[in-house]
């Protein structure tokens, strides 16, 4: 089945795009979804401006995209933290506490499934954590996880 794509569909094309699909993914997944319609005539006439207007659109969210990479390349975090004999850490540093952080520091709302930590931060000193803004485009920001301050009593 002939459809035309309103929306980007990963593995499949981008917005304004015809593609042949199978029937029953049209029917039953893309239609309803609002991700395409039927390839008729009077919608391959409004391919062209369906295809504009995601050309803009890509290109509001490219320039958004960049000017957010800029101020995350310059952001550095700083977490203080307990930890033992070697620079280890008694808990660990996630990406929700990466994104709280960035939030409060900055102000930026930042769904911690783009930060791209393969596990958790468990040790003291600086780590790079790449954001996934875009698919070439990928800022990498500054953690610094340092020992908390253990003051010791005063013996009585």
């Amino acid at each position: 089945m002939k459809v035309l794509l309103k929306h980007d569909v990963s593995k499949l094309g981008k917005a304004g795009q015809t593609k042949n699909v199978a029937d029953g993914y049209a029917r039953n997944f893309l239609i309803p979804q609002g991700l395409a319609v039927l390839a008729t005539p009077g919608a391959l006439k409004q391919s062209d401006a369906l295809a504009r207007a995601e050309q803009l659109r890509q290109a509001q969210l490219a320039a958004d995209a960049s000017a957010l990479a800029e101020v995350l390349k310059q952001t550095t975090l700083t977490f203080t933290a307990r930890s033992g004999e070697g620079g280890k850490l008694y808990g660990s540093i996630t990406s929700q506490h990466i994104a709280d952080e960035l939030k409060a520091k900055t102000g930026l709302e930042l769904d911690k499934r783009k930060l791209e930590l393969r596990e958790p931060i468990r040790s003291l000193g600086t780590h790079k954590v790449a954001v996934h803004l875009a698919s070439e485009l990928q800022p990498e920001l500054t953690v610094n996880v340092v020992p908390e301050e253990v003051v010791a009593e005063p013996a009585a």
